[in-house]
């Protein structure tokens, strides 16, 4: 099954018309043929930050995490770098 793209303003909409208070997640789900798991994931993006972008969702901790395994991975690539080239000095 292929990843479906939707666009922002449909997103607003749909989110818009749940934050009403008039519609489930099951009911929108079956009349817009959209995953519930989905839309709702959408309410909780636009109703925290107003974007649906992962991005401006994540918290500090999330964003630290990230940048700490980008310097652990950099810095263990490094090290291994000077472990070769310990090894072919060593050799001489």
């Amino acid at each position: 099954m292929s990843k479906r793209y939707y666009e922002e303003n449909f997103k607003k909409q749909i989110v818009n018309i749940y934050n009403q208070g008039n519609h489930t997640y099951r009911e929108l789900s079956e009349q817009y043929d959209i995953a519930p798991s989905t839309m709702r994931q959408w309410v909780m993006r636009y109703n925290n930050t107003k974007s649906f972008n992962v991005e401006d969702n994540r918290t500090e901790e999330e964003n630290e995490l990230i940048e700490l395994r980008k310097k652990v991975k950099q810095l263990e690539m490094e090290n291994d770098i000077l472990k070769q080239a310990a090894l072919l000095l060593g050799k001489r």
